[in-house]
């Protein structure tokens, strides 16, 4: 199976990854670091499966965008997610929706995840980033990554599987230096929340 490399959440050399993006309700000025380090060692978080959806996977959620239109399912023990876009898709509200339900400890600002994700360009439908090509899963705090991870990931719970429509202003409004994201790409990720351990600012 051939999945595009990782290019938006990879582990960069010093094991911190600069995340541009805002809100456009927020009046607080948005995060624009992230450190992400391999999964801890009291978090299980088990493996990102790397096979490709069986023929014939059934959408858990379909999506008329402003352009264009989105069919995702959700990951499974065995297989990655299915992400169909018909392009351009553009939406103008960002979108959640819980593929499955979890069942575990719920995600809050004081978390640290561990997340197997897919995400892919509206624009073109590509996939610009993918934890399910790495085989494991990223490890991040909800209170610093884009706007619309963030509100995909708060008050989900570990085990969900959960997708997410994001306009430009909610994940890269002037886009990625290397140009993989423009200015004005809508963007989608779906993902399942693997693990979850309270990882507050002061240590306790």
């Amino acid at each position: 199976m051939m999945r595009k490399s990782s290019i938006l959440l990879s582990v960069a050399a010093a094991s911190t990854l600069l995340v541009t993006g805002c809100s456009s309700d927020s009046t607080d000025a948005a995060p624009t670091s992230l450190e992400i380090t391999r999964p801890s060692p009291i978090m299980d978080g088990g493996v990102c499966p790397e096979n490709d959806p069986p023929a014939g996977t059934q959408p858990q959620w379909q999506l008329d965008g402003a352009t264009g239109s989105l069919a995702v399912a959700g990951s499974t023990a065995d297989a990655g997610p299915l992400i169909k876009v018909t392009t351009p898709l553009t939406v103008n509200e960002t979108q959640v929706k819980t593929l499955t339900p979890g069942t575990g400890q719920e995600v809050t600002d004081d978390s640290a995840v561990n997340v197997c994700y897919e995400g892919v360009n509206g624009r073109d439908g590509e996939a610009f980033d993918s934890s399910y090509q790495k085989g494991t899963p990223t490890r991040l705090r909800p209170d610093s990554v884009i706007p619309g991870m963030r509100q995909a990931l708060l008050g989900q719970r570990v085990g969900a599987n959960v997708a997410v429509v994001m306009t430009p202003a909610d994940c890269y409004p002037t886009g990625t230096p290397d140009g993989t994201i423009r200015a004005g790409d809508s963007i989608v990720f779906v993902l399942k929340i693997m693990a979850a351990e309270r990882d507050s600012a002061d240590g306790s």
